[in-house]
């Protein structure tokens, strides 16, 4: 069985920097491309970054040189970096994961999601 457990969030001023993770179990994650997927009050889940089989990796626009996705296949887990942040990163970010090679920044494209952790960003 598929898990996805998100931790790392937290409050931060703007400016600041977390790292979130993301633990998988029930397969292993060199074996699934995985993304990063955020979602605040009222508006739609949007992808943030995601990674592909082999490490390929991509940003959404509004988080590119600021985020930094990585899987370390050692301890069986995905990790967003994130520094510089805006009160604009304010949200709930999952992880997702699916087993395909191409990694993609769409939602349909997941099977498995954690529960997510909450990231606020204070001005």
């Amino acid at each position: 069985q598929v898990q996805l457990v998100e931790s790392g969030g937290g409050s931060v001023q703007a400016g600041g920097s977390l790292r979130l993770s993301c633990a998988a179990s029930g397969y292993t994650v060199s074996r699934a491309s995985m993304a990063w997927f955020r979602q605040a009050p009222g508006k739609k889940r949007e992808g943030v970054a995601t990674v592909s089989v082999n490490g390929l990796a991509a940003y959404a626009d509004s988080v590119k040189g600021r985020f930094t996705i990585s899987k370390d296949n050692a301890e069986n887990t995905l990790y967003l970096q994130m520094d510089s942040l805006k009160p604009e990163d304010t949200a709930m970010y999952y992880c997702a994961a699916d087993f395909r090679f191409l990694a993609s920044l769409l939602e349909d494209s997941y099977n498995y999601w954690g529960q997510g952790t909450q990231v606020t960003v204070s001005s």
